[in-house]
């Protein structure tokens, strides 16, 4: 395999307006909403011949947020405290504040989104 084993990741929202307005907060950036039959995804920027995936948030009946089940995403920040610091106004809570952690493999801190989501934040410094 010659590419990165991620290639698209969704996570689950049950109100895509608010969930939207955390995201875009947090990590200042725009979402475009998209309606696919009975799903809702709300689709973070892409660009093409970039490293990393993209992905969507996505109200359907069938997905459902949690803070303790399923896979845990790591989003990739220039510095972890930066999003961390608007999380709260955004809606979400701060589950794990940085940390380092170890062996020079940078830094990561962890939330709970807007949606009741746990996810990850991860930096380098």
């Amino acid at each position: 395999m010659e590419n990165n084993m991620v290639g698209w990741f969704e996570i689950p929202v049950t109100d895509m307006e608010r969930a939207k307005k955390f995201y875009e907060s947090v990590f200042e950036i725009s979402i475009a909403i998209h309606e696919l039959g009975d799903f809702i995804m709300g689709w973070f920027p892409m660009f093409p011949g970039k490293s990393g995936a993209t992905g969507s948030l996505v109200q359907h009946a069938m997905y459902m947020p949690s803070s303790t089940h399923g896979p845990l995403i790591y989003f990739s920040c220039e510095n972890v405290v930066n999003e961390l610091n608007r999380v709260e106004n955004a809606g979400g809570t701060i589950l794990q504040k940085k940390k380092e952690i170890g062996d020079g493999h940078g830094f990561m801190g962890m939330i709970k989104d807007s949606e009741g989501n746990r996810v990850a934040l991860y930096s380098q410094k």
